[in-house]
């Protein structure tokens, strides 16, 4: 699954023509490297070097430290929903959100070549991937189910440790890199099932006229109508919420941090709306101002 040589007009590269180095948090193969490749190759043409986290704090970590120049991070599912320690990450870290993909997860049923299905007895996968196939696996009682840490780590040592009878739940990236053979294809029970990852990459830069979404977070005063006031001076001035999480703050009781994406037709517009709303918040952080994927 390589990285075709196509560009857009959506970004400008600010750094010189090289493989730039993506933190991701998992294993080679997994689908936080599936989705940045999908992004690079889309919006840079680039194809990146990847870098594996064992956490998401630790792509952070990565950037800061000089081992990586750019993050992947996922943020939300619409099987799942959020992720809402990551929604902690981005208030936590002055790491701007540059753009965004979305990616369908599709999960295969993978082994070393030269089997067929009826001679698999295990299957080893993350958690979160046991739980998006079990209505398939359902139908192969004689199959053990095994968590593990991660999907694609799960095909590297089925392929690794030359494990025959034992197979793996991961991405067709996955089953690339470590010589393994698809049985099954998309076993996923619900196939509308996109994971949204954010970006984040200091290297390249979205004009102003082609940014038209934002992720913000904002904390209110506890009085009554606060959060009413931001929705309808929001929707006066036409944006488009499309999403809002909130998160308890520590210590104070029944206080929140909300975290909300917008999208807008008119960048001047979105900047008279935060004007309009600033009075009423007692803290507003611009988390990243990019160019929508959908």
């Amino acid at each position: 699954m390589g990285c075709p040589d196509i560009r857009t007009a959506f970004f400008v590269l600010l750094e010189d023509e090289q493989m730039k180095r993506v933190a991701i948090q998992g294993f080679s193969g997994c689908f936080h490297e599936q989705a940045a490749r999908q992004f690079y190759a889309e919006t840079t043409g680039e194809c990146p070097e990847i870098v594996e986290c064992s956490t998401f704090e630790g792509l952070y970590t990565a950037m800061d430290e000089g081992r990586a120049d750019a993050a992947i991070m996922a943020i939300e599912n619409t099987v799942s929903g959020g992720l809402l320690p990551n929604f902690e990450l981005l208030r936590k870290y002055d790491v701007k959100i540059r753009g965004e993909v979305f990616l369908r997860i599709k999960q295969n049923l993978m082994a070393l070549p030269g089997q067929k299905i009826e001679d698999i007895k295990e299957v080893r996968t993350h958690y979160m991937a046991i739980n998006q196939t079990r209505a398939f696996f359902s139908e192969y009682p004689h199959i053990r189910l095994v968590e593990s840490e991660d999907t694609a780590k799960s095909a590297a040592d089925v392929a690794e440790g030359h494990l025959y009878g034992v197979g793996a739940v991961a991405s067709s990236l996955a089953a690339e890199l470590y010589g393994l053979e698809i049985l099954r294809a998309g076993i996923e029970t619900y196939k509308q099932n996109f994971t949204r990852f954010l970006i984040f990459d200091d290297g390249i830069e979205v004009p102003r006229e082609m940014i038209d979404k934002a992720s913000i977070c904002f904390t209110l005063p506890h009085t009554s109508g606060s959060l009413a006031h931001v929705l309808t001076v929001m929707s006066f001035y036409g944006m488009n919420l499309t999403r809002i999480q909130s998160l308890p703050i520590p210590g104070r009781e029944w206080q929140y941090f909300f975290y909300v994406d917008i999208k807008f037709d008119n960048y001047e517009r979105y900047q008279q709306a935060l004007t309009g709303v600033r009075r009423v918040m007692e803290g507003l952080t611009i988390l990243g101002e990019y160019h929508a994927a959908l």
